[in-house]
């Protein structure tokens, strides 16, 4: 990237939700940045590498979990699991907000939507967290309900009040499509759940690929992105989905 675009780069702030949009010449960086907008999110200047296992202390409880932990479900979806991951692609229905497809599950979520208009309520489970994640990255393209969903999707936390305020602030990041490309579970410790989502975006009719990392946590009875992690959906380019269990529409 640019000299002058690292300048006026608003995502080296604190926290994962700035304002703003940053002009870039790059496709995959325009792609990455709309997404970071439309989320108000911070963005890695370098291609993404293996991200840190179970073992970082953002991803570990600091006590053993229990089944009710965080609350039961909010909409009453059983399937409790405290321990596990996924590496094979799970069965899901394919929907869409808007032109972006989202996966769903029964049993697994999202199982409700709420009258402002965004979705919530997934399993407690590997596969409910991973489910989570994937509609984290296209709910972030609906403006329209963007403020209420923030405040929703952000758990209680040492950073929720400043991520939520800033995030309602963030301008749409242009004329983008995106899908959902791949994933990898990197942390599942029952309460909390690092996963990391490929997305395949386009942008004037060129091709990039990137990846959003999510630090989540069981929180009233749902997945939510942790308030005590200052960036937890970090964003960034990707040179290819080498090391990705693919999940596609279709």
């Amino acid at each position: 990237m640019a000299e002058d675009e690292n300048e006026q780069n608003p995502f080296r702030k604190p926290g994962f939700l700035a304002a703003g949009i940053v002009t870039v010449a790059l496709v995959i960086a325009g792609v990455v940045l709309a997404i970071v907008a439309a989320l108000g999110g911070d963005s890695d200047d370098e291609t993404a590498t293996p991200a840190p296992t179970s073992s970082s202390a953002s991803a570990a409880p600091t006590a053993e979990p229990t089944a009710d932990a965080g609350g039961a479900s909010v909409c009453g979806l059983g399937g409790v699991e405290l321990s596990g991951t996924v590496t094979v692609a799970p069965e899901a229905q394919w929907q869409y907000q808007d032109v972006y497809a989202y996966p769903s599950a029964e049993g697994v979520g999202p199982a409700e939507t709420a009258p402002e208009g965004y979705r919530y309520c997934f399993q407690h489970s590997p596969e409910g967290a991973l489910f989570a994640a994937s509609n984290i990255v296209i709910q972030s393209f609906d403006q329209t309900s963007r403020a209420d969903w923030l405040d929703y999707v952000v758990s209680e936390g040492t950073y929720r009040d400043d991520l939520v305020a800033s995030g309602q602030n963030a301008a749409p990041g242009g004329d983008v499509r995106a899908s959902i490309a791949g994933f990898r579970v990197l942390a599942y410790e029952g309460n909390t759940a690092r996963v990391d989502v490929a997305f395949r975006g386009t942008t004037d009719g060129q091709v990039a690929n990137g990846s959003l990392v999510a630090d989540m946590v069981w929180s009233d009875g749902d997945w939510k992105l942790n308030g005590d992690v200052d960036n937890p959906a970090r964003i960034t380019q990707l040179p290819d989905l080498s090391g990705y269990t693919s999940w596609t529409e279709g």
